[in-house]
């Protein structure tokens, strides 16, 4: 199994046991909003108006947001008009073929050693701990990785991700609070290219997407790594927080405009989160999801699969 085989989430033993753990970190979200879907379409082999209506306010209630909300039920209606239920089939596996659909976009790894993952996003929504369960799972998979501490702006950051470090026996760069993040990054990758390490995890600072000067910064440390290594960072992953609904896609659109963000990691669906804000990201920005954690344990940081993803929701 090689590295770039696993960041594809393509490794064959361990889908169904993903699929078990993103169906029962789910279940708050199941239960709460999404089994009410197969409860409206109980009985039902069409979209009539009234039931139209429904969904769509289920799907608004969800955080699916307006446009995708609209985008899903064109799609719905065209597509039983063009091929009505088949016997053995029912409204809500046809919702979920379509829902499958809308997620899943193409995602080729580069090939490149070391490996550079920028991780970026606001603070609070798991970035840290993404960036070590991250870790854990490549170690597992016997990758050498290194991480970076270029989140400078707070001792806390730094003192989290060495804590981690240690727990987890994975050589860290760190420079302390203050410390120039670029030169953190640069550091790394250039440890990573003397000392043969497979990966490199960069922990970036906790930027709020509004505040302009903090956002520049972090299109620096981007720069940066690439004069390291032509081509770095190889993957930008946004981390953003489920439970937050629809400011998650501002969070997205702000990132976006700042680095080429390349994928994203949805955090926190084991909370409260609604689930449907997973459909609005891909929508509006383009970007794959990437990695969904979905309780507090290590092995709850899963590779992201669409279908495993809405048989979570739907049950």
């Amino acid at each position: 199994m090689g590295l770039w085989d696993w960041l594809r989430g393509k490794k064959n033993a361990q889908v169904e046991e993903a699929a078990h753990t993103v169906e029962k970190g789910l279940q708050k979200s199941r239960e709460s909003f999404w089994s009410r879907i197969k409860a409206l379409f109980a009985g039902r082999q069409s979209l009539d108006p009234e039931t139209r209506e429904e969904l769509e306010e289920l799907l608004l209630t969800a955080d699916v947001g307006p446009q995708a909300t609209e985008k899903i039920l064109a799609e719905l209606e065209r597509s039983l008009k063009e091929r009505p239920l088949s016997p053995n089939e029912t409204l809500t596996d046809r919702l979920a073929s379509l829902l499958i659909a809308r997620l899943e976009r193409p995602f080729t790894p580069v090939e490149a050693h070391p490996y550079v993952v920028l991780f970026v996003g606001v603070n609070g929504v798991g970035k840290t701990t993404t960036v070590a369960r991250l870790a854990y799972r490549l170690k597992q998979e016997g990758k050498h990785v290194l991480l970076a501490a270029a989140d400078t702006f707070r001792a806390a950051a730094v003192e989290q991700l060495a804590r981690w470090s240690e727990r987890l026996e994975i050589p860290l760069v760190e420079k302390g609070m203050g410390a120039d993040p670029g030169a953190v990054t640069y550091e790394a990758i250039q440890k990573a290219l003397r000392e043969g390490h497979d990966v490199v995890l960069v922990d970036t600072a906790g930027r709020l997407h509004t505040r302009t000067p903090l956002m520049q910064e972090l299109g620096k440390v981007y720069r940066v790594a690439g004069k390291a290594l032509p081509g770095a960072p190889h993957e930008v992953l946004l981390v953003l927080d489920a439970t937050t609904g629809q400011n998650a896609l501002r969070q997205a659109q702000a990132f976006q405009e700042v680095t080429h963000c390349t994928g994203l990691v949805l955090t926190k669906l084991d909370g409260t989160a609604k689930g449907g804000i997973a459909f609005a990201l891909v929508e509006q920005t383009g970007l794959p999801i990437r990695f969904v954690g979905v309780g507090e344990a290590a092995e709850d940081l899963v590779p992201f699969s669409a279908e495993a993803f809405v048989r979570g929701l739907l049950g």
